[in-house]
């Protein structure tokens, strides 16, 4: 199952998959609808393409039904596409040692993508590309709740013997940062159901007009 994470003003998401040309499909799909979800002003059609290529070009050149991962990171102005593999093979643009299929498909990551590269890792490779992206209204609402969220729990530190052991992540700081918020609104003599049906609307009516 996919994994997502907000850490340190960066969005991360994480697809394990198996190589085969239907899971391509699928990965394409779920990529579309994670940017979607985090608003990102990027052109889907370039971003569906660099996944395919690199995704597919697990399936040719580690072995079809390999498992692989394609991690998706937006930090800054940049997305980041990773896929991982068991295979350390490496890839080059020149044609020496590589058919003529794969020269095209890393031509085009270096000519669709700002940057590329690939690198050796513990279990394998990876091979990334970096794409230019605009931060939407949902991408800066996450920014924004990213950064409140770190000074929350940084506040908190002091406080909490389990901070201290590094266990409290950022999920467990929203929770008590929105309990706060809902003492705090019983305090002012406003009912904390009214106040979350109120959020809860203001959020479907950003999430539908984006």
């Amino acid at each position: 199952m996919p994994g997502y994470e907000v850490t340190e003003s960066r969005l991360r998401c994480v697809h394990p998959f198996e190589a085969a040309p239907a899971e391509v499909r699928l990965l394409r799909r779920a990529t579309v609808k994670q940017l979607e979800r985090w608003g990102m002003s990027v052109a889907a059609d370039q971003v569906e393409l660099l996944v395919t290529e690199l995704a597919t070009n697990v399936v040719k050149h580690v072995g079809e039904g390999a498992s692989a991962t394609l991690i998706l990171e937006w930090r800054g102005e940049r997305l980041r596409l990773e896929v991982h593999d068991k295979s350390q093979a490496m890839p080059s643009l020149s044609t020496a040692g590589c058919d003529e299929e794969c020269g095209r498909g890393l031509h085009l990551l270096s000519s669709l993508a700002l940057d590329w590269g690939a690198e050796l890792t513990s279990a394998g490779k990876a091979v990334w590309c970096e794409v230019a992206v605009g931060a939407g209204r949902a991408c800066l609402r996450v920014e924004r709740a990213v950064a409140a969220l770190e000074k929350y729990q940084r506040s908190d530190y002091a406080l909490s013997p389990q901070a201290k052991a590094g266990n409290v992540v950022l999920e467990e700081s929203a929770i008590e940062l929105i309990a706060d918020l809902l003492h705090w609104t019983a305090a002012r003599g406003q009912d904390p159901d009214d106040f979350l049906d109120r959020v809860q609307m203001r959020y479907e009516n950003e999430v539908g007009a984006a």
